[in-house]
């Protein structure tokens, strides 16, 4: 099978949890026997063209925009001419696969030349993030992602949560979404027996203190403001021997001024943009990881945890109570409830038998559910489907 993939980030471009789920999931397609051809865009000095784990990856260069969605317009500008070219050169692709509204554009107008069959996955709503649709530029987006829903042979999300989802928000036929989750490479969070652990984590705490911490963007739907409303209880609760770390770049200022208004600002480390190779590092070596979301529409950050073996508590919002299995694998607490974060947080920390208990459950399921092999099956399942319906249609 020959799948043609666009995507709009892929590392090193990293933006959210799209490059990573790409990055992962497509040298387990190749594995299978397939060719997969993936079209992003310039980043850095990446070069224009590289085989990346089998995965034959073309970056395409965009021309300048006078803002993000005039940027988006000339990407997909590029992406449907890059591709058009491949096709016409090479040979005709089996399936279109796109990720997000970003690259829509491009790969329905790809469909339409080329007659192929288009899957889409949506990583997150616009609705989702906002609760809703207020404004003209959340309206563009929807309608973006409608389109692209519509378009769409079949829909791959990452949860159930996100399947009802794009049921409620863009009237999606349930029949027409399949579920394929996440998965992580548990093996990039090993630890390494020659690194000095104990001098690394006196970067960021003293011997004394239990290191919690969150990863992720400094946007208000990741929550870190009710980690910071809950912290001043599990201080107090720890006796002080406690430091919250939060890890992202973007503007903290806002945070770091609650903080100080909360008198916590001596026990809140905010560390800005971590390499990865540095977080790595860090979450084997952290007591607890904090995910407190307003929305989520799976928690990858939750995978890697596990995979770093560090016990975790997130909120119930969207797919993590799907992830994360209360009491089994890690404490799933209130969303926006301060006083049931701080009590998620204490029981980890308090009771370090539970915890490792957690810990341990938490590495097998990421085998048994999240293993990317056996995700690549599935999504090769939803191929098999598609190009067999594709094979009884006259187009």
């Amino acid at each position: 099978m020959r799948i043609l993939v666009l995507t709009w980030e892929f590392p090193p471009r990293i933006v959210g949890g799209i490059a990573r789920h790409v990055a992962e999931i497509y040298p387990e397609l190749v594995k299978l026997g397939h060719e997969v051809r993936l079209i992003t865009v310039e980043f850095g000095q990446a070069p224009g063209y590289e085989e990346v784990e089998g995965v034959r990856v073309h970056r395409v260069p965009v021309a300048p925009a006078h803002n993000f969605f005039h940027w988006v317009v000339n990407m997909n500008d590029s992406m449907g001419y890059y591709g058009g070219k491949l096709i016409v050169e090479e040979g005709p692709f089996d399936i279109l696969h796109a990720h997000d509204w970003l690259v829509s554009d491009a790969a329905i107008a790809l469909k339409h030349h080329f007659k192929i069959p288009l899957v889409a996955t949506f990583h997150a709503t616009e609705y989702g993030r906002h609760n809703g649709i207020y404004t003209e530029e959340q309206r563009y987006i929807a309608s973006k992602e409608g389109n692209l829903a519509y378009n769409a042979w079949r829909i791959i999300v990452c949860s159930d949560y996100m399947r009802q989802e794009l049921q409620r928000a863009l009237g999606t036929p349930w029949d027409k979404i399949d579920v394929v989750y996440n998965g992580i490479r548990a093996e990039k969070k090993q630890r390494d027996p020659h690194f000095d652990y104990q001098a690394f984590r006196r970067r960021y705490a003293e011997d004394s203190e239990k290191i919690v911490y969150y990863v992720g963007r400094m946007t208000y739907e990741k929550g870190v403001a009710v980690l910071l409303n809950a912290a001043p209880k599990v201080i107090w609760e720890m006796g002080g021997y406690v430091k919250f770390v939060i890890i992202g770049g973007g503007n903290t200022d806002k945070l770091k001024e609650q903080a100080w208004n909360l008198g916590i600002s001596n026990k809140c480390y905010f560390t800005g943009f971590m390499s990865e190779e540095d977080l790595d590092k860090f979450q084997t070596i952290a007591d607890c990881a904090v995910f407190p979301s307003l929305y989520e529409p799976f928690g990858i950050v939750a995978l890697e945890s596990f995979a770093a073996r560090v016990p975790v508590v997130v909120s119930d919002t969207g797919g993590f109570p799907e992830v994360v299995r209360h009491t089994k694998t890690g404490i799933v607490t209130h969303t926006n409830n301060p006083d049931s974060l701080a009590w998620g947080i204490l029981e980890v920390l308090k009771n370090p038998g539970y915890a490792q208990w957690l810990i341990d459950n938490a590495y097998e399921d990421l085998e048994r559910r999240f293993s990317w092999p056996k995700l690549a099956r599935q999504t090769e399942a939803v191929y098999g489907l598609v190009l067999h319906q594709r094979s009884q249609t006259v187009w």
